[in-house]
């Protein structure tokens, strides 16, 4: 498990169980392990409407595979603030 402060001061976590949720939806993330920490710590943050307790962060990366330009953290913000799930996209 990895724990990591956001810009926000927010502690988050990342349980061994949702980085092999992450992995095992998108196995090209594997060797990206880092750079999802990377874009809790310094990427832009965008609220859900719907959920308050829920948060996007997205951070722009080089090296991303298949294309992807940004990644994608989705985390809630309750007791132990922790990671939901990742994902890359193209911007």
């Amino acid at each position: 498990m990895a724990k990591v402060w956001d810009r926000y001061g927010n502690q988050i976590e990342l349980t061994d169980e949702r980085w092999n949720h992450i992995i095992a939806g998108h196995p090209e993330l594997e060797d990206f392990y880092e750079e999802v920490l990377e874009t809790v710590r310094k990427g832009r943050r965008k609220q859900d409407p719907i959920d308050e307790r829920k948060y996007k962060y997205i951070r722009a990366f080089d090296n991303l595979p298949l294309g992807f330009t940004h990644l994608v953290v989705v985390l809630r913000l309750i007791r132990n603030n922790f990671v939901l799930t990742a994902y890359g996209i193209e911007r």
